[in-house]
């Protein structure tokens, strides 16, 4: 019993206490300096990072070279509240946070008193100088207003400098969604994350309708980053590309959207080449596709400020009736036409000799039978032999082939 109880209160403390989780490649770092009018740093200051839209809230202290730092960052919007003894408070700006971004927002306070607040802008640095990785961000509004045949979000990679679509991707039945060549390398070389998540899948024959066990639906991502060059080693795994997706989260606000992507037959051009006719009704036809894209996303608060929802799904339902072309042989070409008649050949008369030499299977066949001739006597040998001759000779006339 006392076994037991340690265990339940070892888990409790274990829940409990802060766990500080590495290696969260959908999250940021925020960080940067503190410093005064002077430009001389301020230690001991304390430095509040405020999300907007859930207004959570996260405080450190600079150390004595004035620098803090933010880890495991939600993307979002937030803001900078920074007070120190003998200074005033000072309030930056919102800035955005990216997917795995380290975004620098120096800090510089006042002479005065904690009674006045100061507003700081363009805090935030533009040019990201903590890293030395190449690559991209496709941000919401990319993603939403950029048109994607069968809404694949995998798509815009292509707006990323060094990716190419791979030939595994075309508009056919076969088509393997998220294939793409970054700077030369393979398509199975990419690594695919989801929140941080291994989201590949790649089998030993490569079968499969997608590179990602899970393609997320563009209405449920909140942006992505696509790393093309002198990534950070945490990723490792991967030559290729390493694609970064952040799905959205729930707010203090209820938001979401309901949507169906329709494409049918009726809207669609004839196309180069005129549609076969209608066995019924005569009239061209063309081809059949019919392919329905619904769904909906729904995200708000379930405790204010402290717990949030997010769900989506998404549907598809399509409809194809393809158009095949082939070549049928003429009968000339097959050898059926009545004008074909070729003479006797080597290779016919050869068969025939060898069914001469089998009539006496013939014959005994025949007679196990009882067959009747024309005149109603049972069938002789001779006659089952003759009957079997003449089998020949049709064989002749139109050999084998």
């Amino acid at each position: 019993m006392k076994r037991i109880l340690f265990v339940i209160v070892a888990v409790c403390l274990l829940l409990a206490s802060p766990i500080s989780i590495r290696a969260q490649f959908e999250t940021a770092s925020v960080l940067g300096y503190v410093r005064d009018g002077s430009g001389a740093v301020v230690s001991g200051a304390t430095v509040s990072l405020v999300n907007q839209e859930t207004k959570t809230q996260v405080t450190a202290q600079t150390d004595a070279q004035g620098a803090y730092q933010f880890t495991d960052v939600k993307i979002g919007q937030y803001q900078i509240t920074t007070q120190a003894n003998g200074f005033d408070r000072s309030t930056t700006q919102p800035f955005t946070v990216t997917v795995n971004a380290r975004q620098r927002v120096d800090v510089a306070l006042k002479i005065g008193s904690n009674t006045e607040t100061v507003t700081v802008d363009a805090a935030a640095a533009q040019l990201e100088t903590d890293n030395s990785e190449r690559g991209q961000v496709i941000g919401t509004r990319e993603v939403e207003n950029l048109p994607l045949n069968g809404r694949s979000y995998a798509d815009l990679a292509a707006l990323v400098p060094g990716v190419r679509r791979n030939i595994l991707e075309n508009s056919t039945n076969s088509s393997r969604d998220a294939s793409f060549n970054v700077n030369g390398q393979r398509s199975e070389f990419n690594n695919f994350l989801l929140d941080g998540l291994d989201n590949n899948a790649y089998g030993t024959s490569n079968q499969g309708f997608s590179n990602q066990a899970i393609p997320p639906s563009p209405d449920a991502i909140s942006e992505f980053r696509v790393e093309t060059d002198n990534y950070s080693a945490e990723y490792g795994r991967s030559a290729g590309a390493v694609i970064n997706v952040s799905i959205r989260s729930g707010s203090n606000k209820f938001h979401g959207k309901a949507y169906d992507y329709l494409r049918n037959t009726v809207f669609n051009a004839i196309g180069p080449f005129t549609p076969p006719a209608n066995a019924l009704t005569g009239a061209p036809q063309k081809p059949i596709l019919i392919r329905n894209q619904f769904g909906g996303t729904l995200g708000g608060p379930v405790l204010k400020d402290r717990l949030f929802f997010f769900a989506d799904y998404e549907g598809t339902r399509q409809v194809v009736h393809q158009i095949t072309y082939a070549t049928i042989p003429t009968a000339n070409q097959v050898g059926i036409s009545p004008l074909y008649k070729p003479g006797p050949t080597r290779q016919s008369a050869y068969w025939c000799h060898l069914r001469e030499r089998r009539c006496s299977v013939q014959r005994s066949f025949s007679l196990r039978l009882r067959q009747r001739n024309s005149r109603g006597a049972p069938c002789s040998e001779r006659s089952g032999c003759s009957l079997y001759q003449q089998l020949c000779v049709a064989a002749v006339r139109y050999p084998r082939r």
